[in-house]
C-alpha cells in the first residue's frame, strides 16, 4: 500500500493482499496467538468451501478451531448473543470473521460482549469498552462494507430493529486478508449490492463533516478503484484483476470511514431497508444521486465532488464544477442501471404516508449528522420524492 509521506499515517490494520492469501491464515494466526480460535461466518460461506479451507489452514498451524456459522444478513443482537455462547464454551484467544460485513460485524459484536460483558446496547456509540478485546482477523468474501478496516460493528436490536453503530478502537481488526478468489463465489446480486455500497462509502466519506487529509486520500483512491472495477465485474464476473481492485477499493473505503464518517445516503437508506427489506447496498445506491445533488448546492462540497470525478476519470481535468457533479451523478445512475437496482419497482410501494415515516426515521440516524449540508425531516422527504420520482423539487 502506497501512502504519501506527507500524510504521516500508518494503518493499524495489516493488509495481506493476493490470490489464495487465505492460505496464509494459519501462519498469521499462530503469530498472534497459540490458543483456541473462534471462526465466525454464515451458512452461505460454509457452502462455498471457504470455511473448510480456513479451518484447514488454522489446523495445519496446530490451532484448535470452533466455527459459529449462524450469521444472518443485517445481524441482530440475537446472533451476537448466540455467538457469545459459543465463545464462552471454547474460550478463544483469537477471533476470525470470514464472510461479508455481517460476519465481520457479528465477530466484533461477540468480541465486545465476550471480553467486556453486558449487552450490545452498552457499546452503542464510540469507545465504550473498558477492557482489552481479543485480536481479530477479518477476511471479506464481498467487496463492499470495508468492515475489515473499521472499528465499528453495525448490529440491529432484535426487538426494535434499530441499527446500533458500536465503535471502539479496540475492536479494529489487526489483520485483513484480501483474497479476490473468495469473491468469485458471490451471487451476482451480492456482487452488485456490495460494490455499490463501497462506492457510496467512498463518496460519502469524502464530503463528511469529519473528513480530514487521511480520509480524503483513501476516499479518492477507493473511488478510483471501485467506480472503474464494478462495471467490469458486472459484465465479466470472472475478471480476477477487477475483483482484486474492487476488494482493495472497498478496504480503502473502510479506512476512509474509519478516519471520517458517512452521510445522508446512509441515513436515508437504513429506513428503506428496515421498512421495505431492500438490500442495504441497493438502498444507499438509489439514494446517493439525490444526496449528491442536494449537497452540491454547497459550493465547497461541490468542489470535492469535482475532485472525485476528475480522479475517477469521469471527466477531464479542466471540467467545471457543475459538469463534474453531473458526471458523478450520471455514472452512479449508470451503475445502478447495470446492477439492475429495481428503483421503479420499489417506487410502487412508496406513498406520502410512508415517505413521512421514512423521513422521521432517517432524521434519527446518526450518520445524517455528518452530512456536509444540514439535513432535516423536510429535506429527507424531498430526497425520497426525488429518488422515487414523486414530482417534488429537491431544493
Amino acid at each position: 500500500m502506497f501512502i504519501p509521506n506527507e500524510l504521516n499515517f500508518t494503518p493499524k490494520v495489516k493488509l495481506i493482499i493476493g490470490n489464495d492469501s487465505l492460505l496464509q491464515l494459519g501462519e498469521l494466526a499462530k503469530n498472534i496467538s497459540a490458543g483456541p480460535v473462534l471462526l465466525v461466518t454464515d451458512p452461505g460461506v460454509v457452502a462455498t468451501g471457504h470455511v473448510a479451507r480456513a479451518v484447514e489452514s488454522l489446523e495445519s498451524a496446530d490451532l484448535s478451531v470452533s466455527v459459529f456459522d449462524k450469521v444472518i444478513e443485517n445481524p441482530t443482537t440475537k446472533e451476537v448473543d448466540l455467538c457469545v455462547e459459543i465463545a464462552v464454551q471454547v474460550k478463544p484467544t483469537l477471533i476470525v470473521g470470514l464472510g461479508g460485513g455481517s460476519s465481520m460485524d457479528t465477530a466484533k459484536g461477540c468480541n465486545f460482549i465476550y471480553t467486556n460483558g453486558g449487552q450490545m446496547a452498552d457499546y452503542w456509540g464510540v469507545n465504550k469498552a473498558t477492557k482489552t478485546m481479543l485480536p481479530l482477523i477479518a477476511i471479506p468474501t464481498t467487496s463492499g462494507t470495508g468492515s475489515e478496516c473499521q472499528s465499528f460493528a453495525l448490529i440491529a436490536d432484535a426487538k426494535t430493529h434499530r441499527k446500533m453503530a458500536c465503535g471502539d478502537s479496540k475492536a479494529l481488526p489487526v489483520i485483513a486478508i484480501i483474497d479476490p478468489i473468495l469473491t468469485l463465489t458471490q451471487p451476482s446480486q451480492v456482487t452488485a449490492a456490495t460494490g455499490i455500497d463501497a462506492i457510496t462509502h467512498a463518496i460519502e466519506s469524502a464530503v463528511s463533516k469529519n473528513r480530514n487529509d487521511i480520509s480524503t486520500y483513501f476516499s479518492i483512491e477507493s473511488l478510483k478503484s471501485t467506480m472503474s472495477s464494478l462495471p467490469i465485474i458486472l459484465e465479466n464476473p470472472a475478471d480476477i484483476n477487477a475483483r482484486e481492485s474492487m476488494l482493495i477499493g472497498a478496504a480503502y473505503a473502510g479506512l476512509a470511514i474509519e478516519n471520517s464518517m458517512l452521510g445522508g445516503a446512509h441515513a436515508s437508506a437504513n429506513p428503506i431497508t428496515a421498512k421495505l427489506g431492500v438490500v442495504h447496498g441497493f438502498a444507499v445506491g438509489m439514494m446517493l444521486p439525490a444526496v449528491i445533488k442536494y449537497n452540491a448546492t454547497d459550493h465547497y462540497t461541490a468542489k470535492i465532488y469535482q475532485i472525485l470525478a476528475i480522479n475517477a476519470g469521469l471527466i477531464d481535468q479542466g471540467a467545471s464544477v457543475d459538469n463534474a457533479v453531473s458526471a458523478l451523478i450520471n455514472q452512479m445512475q449508470l451503475i445502478l442501471k447495470l446492477a439492475k437496482v429495481p428503483i421503479a419497482q420499489i417506487a410502487t410501494q412508496i406513498d406520502d404516508v410512508l415517505i413521512g415515516t421514512l423521513s422521521m426515521d432517517a432524521q434519527k440516524e446518526w450518520t445524517g449528522s455528518f452530512n456536509p449540508r444540514e439535513i432535516n425531516t423536510n429535506n429527507f422527504e424531498k430526497l425520497y420524492n426525488e429518488t422515487f420520482n414523486m414530482n417534488s423539487p429537491l431544493v
